[in-house]
């Protein structure tokens, strides 16, 4: 299903010209990503064509096994082009991680699959990191039935479940610790939400998740901690978005050389925390270095959006204007998986305190 992967070059980077082709791809259906989300534009057969979704998958998997770095900038070249699509794909990467943890007759039957975007997959795990952590009691349960399992409860954020084949949700499990189940989105007892109508990125079509006496299609894991919040991922995604801001900063710039300067220090600013991401995923960083990068990121993201805003005068407070959804998807990673390190040095920074 490949055209020319943009994997198939050095281990750190993607290859230059698929890379480019993937994202005059996504630019080709971003209007329409942005109201009914990648899974019916377009972009996600794209992300397959051009192999972007196999490098997350394990070689004896289907897949091509990309390095981090790789993938990293990979994530950046899609979230400079439609965050929505990005969105979608590091939840769809998510569940990927949690998949291939499993036995291998399980990783055998859904990776391939999943590599060649012959069926789409999702992750219900807000409820085990950031979500409705004060409530006492989990959100969603996995109880024993038998030799089976069923889950109940809700999952309260999950992006793109009306448009997947598969959820990968993490429950409680009875005596403590928490189970990974993989989750047909046709069985009996499951209910989606409409998706919410939000800020930005509604296209994501991200909706509550409902379980009542759920079976699960297979067990993934029952033992185990969720993907990392606050990760390098998220990172990867605000610098995108920085990228998209500063492009339309660049382009008023082009007429008022008042704005030089500022463009500059932004420039110097982003090609700092790029650098970094790439270190990080490079040497592998440690969980305050990756909380340290996700601050940084999202405070450059917000005030390059707000400057490429006042750049664009009047005009870029218009609905459709770039730089008016620019700076209301800057505002996402304010909320999205942020971690309490992350989100107590974005508030200090706010507050103008140390």
């Amino acid at each position: 299903m490949n055209t020319c992967s943009i994997f198939s070059s050095a281990a750190d980077r993607p290859a230059a010209e698929p890379l480019a082709a993937l994202q005059a791809d996504l630019d080709a259906v971003a209007e329409r990503t942005r109201d009914i989300g990648p899974w019916r534009s377009g972009a996600f057969e794209a992300l397959a064509r051009h192999g972007l979704l196999a490098g997350f998958v394990p070689a004896d998997c289907g897949g091509s096994a990309a390095s981090e770095p790789a993938i990293n900038a990979a994530l950046v070249a899609v979230a400079e082009r439609c965050l929505t699509t990005a969105l979608a794909l590091t939840q769809w990467a998510a569940a990927v991680r949690v998949i291939a943890g499993a036995d291998a007759a399980v990783r055998g039957r859904i990776l391939p699959r999943l590599a060649a975007g012959a069926e789409w997959t999702t992750v219900g795990i807000a409820q085990l990191t950031t979500s409705r952590q004060h409530d006492g009691r989990p959100a969603l349960a996995a109880v024993g039935d038998g030799d089976a399992w069923q889950l109940d409860g809700t999952c309260p954020w999950v992006t793109g479940a009306d448009a997947c084949d598969t959820l990968v949700v993490g429950a409680a499990l009875p005596e403590a610790g928490r189970g990974f189940f993989l989750v047909n989105v046709r069985a009996a007892g499951l209910t989606i939400d409409l998706p919410f109508e939000m800020l930005a990125l509604s296209g994501s079509r991200t909706a509550a998740v409902r379980f009542q006496r759920v079976r699960p299609a297979a067990v993934l894991a029952l033992a185990g901690d969720p993907p990392r919040t606050g990760g390098l991922a998220t990172t990867a995604l605000a610098i995108g978005a920085t990228r998209a801001a500063l492009a339309v900063l660049h382009r008023e710039a082009a007429a008022r050389p008042a704005l030089a300067p500022v463009v500059i220090g932004l420039d110097a600013e982003l090609g700092a925390v790029h650098h970094d991401l790439l270190d990080a995923a490079t040497v592998g960083a440690d969980q305050p270095r990756r909380e340290r990068l996700r601050a940084t990121a999202t405070s450059l993201v917000i005030r390059a959006a707000q400057a490429a805003l006042m750049a664009s005068k009047g005009a870029g407070f218009v609905t459709g204007h770039p730089a008016e959804r620019l700076a209301r998807e800057a505002h996402f990673f304010l909320v999205w998986s942020c971690p309490e390190a992350v989100s107590a040095a974005v508030m200090c920074e706010l507050a103008g305190l140390p």
